[in-house]
């Protein structure tokens, strides 16, 4: 179906890279904290707060970090008030990229996005410059095992909702609007399919196609992105070449 599968595995791969370096349990916390401040710490009556344990659950992080950061945000805990703040630019190549952060010092954040992208080459914009070439969407991956029928898992994907379907050698990827993700991974997870990643992502219309030297700046770019500790989630619409390992 969709040919954006390759920027998505890579972004999944990047995700388990992050988890080794235990800076994806404070990202998760920070958006669980936000949903249960915003709708609640009940999550029967929060569908957003049921999705992001979900994506914490996949993410192998504990119950009790999980429960530690619903109270922070819900107020039976002290915490951190969080903003999330939304940066657009360039990396090379004219590649778009979309940065969100939560932080707690705007000026902070803004200092050091700006700098991260002047170092490696790219440009900062304004609000608005890139996020037309990208939708807002649900995105399920799924390990490919050998016991598994492609055909089979992409009929079960769309009758449970699912808007788009992707087969890759390593994963399947399940992609849903915003408004079904929540139900569509209830039901896969009835059905007993385990989630690589499970989360609201942006995909992007088209992407840019990148040579090796542009790749490694850009990927670079990235890495510095992501290892900013206000910066919650990095997308841009980089096609790396097939031999990029990143």
């Amino acid at each position: 179906m969709s040919g954006h599968s390759k920027w998505h595995n890579i972004q999944a791969k990047k995700g388990k890279a992050d988890a080794k370096k235990g800076k994806i349990f404070t990202k998760i916390g920070k958006e669980l904290a936000i949903a249960a401040k915003d709708g609640g710490s009940n999550p029967d009556t929060n569908s957003k707060l049921r999705d992001i344990i979900a994506k914490a659950k996949s993410n192998n992080m504990p119950q009790d970090t999980i429960n530690r950061a619903i109270k922070k945000g819900s107020g039976e805990m002290e915490g951190v008030n969080y903003e999330e703040i939304v940066y657009e630019g360039y990396g090379s190549n004219g590649v778009a990229v979309i940065v969100k952060a939560l932080t707690d010092n705007k000026n902070r954040t803004a200092g050091n996005v700006r700098s991260i992208f002047s170092k490696q080459g790219g440009n900062l914009g304004a609000n608005g410059c890139v996020s037309w070439m990208f939708q807002t969407k649900g995105e399920l991956v799924v390990e490919r095992k050998d016991d598994m029928d492609e055909d089979e898992v992409m009929m079960q994907a769309l009758d449970a909702g699912a808007e788009d379907f992707n087969a890759e050698e390593e994963v399947f990827e399940i992609i849903t609007t915003v408004e079904d993700f929540g139900s569509v991974r209830e039901k896969l997870e009835g059905e007993g399919f385990e989630f690589i990643s499970a989360e609201i992502t942006m995909i992007p219309d088209n992407t840019v196609a990148v040579d090796m030297d542009a790749a490694g700046k850009v990927q670079k770019l990235i890495d510095k992105l992501e290892d900013d500790d206000d910066v919650q989630n990095v997308y841009h619409n980089a096609d790396f070449p097939d031999e990029f390992e990143g």
